[in-house]
């Protein structure tokens, strides 16, 4: 009897451990992106932004005009974006990546920019309209500034707003980003 006991609980013991091998190997999968991610497609491919910086404490007023190239970044989870162009104050170059932050429920943006000026907001989708929302410094002053989109298929008007108390805004760019049509591929030689 007792070498019958010892033979069922090694058995038993043999099982379970296979059982946790078998649901640790399944925590270890690489996550796949979720439907909110999926939504970050909209933003891949070049585009071209034509806007006005309007009168603001923050930079010179004018015409400003900006291609940016956005790909998805291996894992597929992150947009990641290159923009050149020109502005009032001269040439301007960032990067930004745009991103689903899963334990907040949020999309996000992280920027940087060849002014020295860093960004980071916390956006979200309602319909066709992307807003996102930051605090940021300046000059030991926190600023409020929101960012909303209003996107078509192929296109979208953005607005760029900062507030100091966060109820009284104050728009700073806005304009049109446009999609670049993707090339058609080389015909076939016969």
């Amino acid at each position: 009897m007792k070498h019958l006991r010892l033979a069922v609980l090694l058995t038993s013991g043999l099982l379970i451990s296979a059982m946790a091998v078998q649901a640790q190997e399944k925590k270890m999968e690489a996550p796949k992106p979720g439907p909110e991610v999926k939504k970050l497609d909209y933003f891949v491919g070049t585009w071209k932004s034509e806007g006005e910086v309007k009168q603001n404490p923050f930079m010179p007023a004018g015409k400003m005009t900006s291609t940016s190239k956005c790909e998805w970044f291996p894992g597929g989870f992150h947009v990641v974006c290159h923009e050149e162009g020109k502005g009032p104050a001269g040439s301007m170059h960032g990067l930004g990546i745009l991103a689903y932050n899963m334990e907040d429920k949020a999309y996000t943006y992280s920027g940087i920019d060849n002014s020295g000026y860093s960004a980071m907001a916390k956006g979200n989708v309602d319909g066709n309209t992307w807003t996102y929302t930051s605090e940021d410094k300046m000059g030991g002053k926190v600023y409020h500034g929101r960012y909303s989109m209003v996107t078509s298929p192929d296109s979208y008007t953005f607005k760029y707003e900062s507030s100091e108390d966060g109820s009284n805004w104050m728009t700073i760019i806005e304009g049109k980003t446009t999609k670049a049509a993707k090339k058609a591929a080389p015909a076939e030689k016969k």
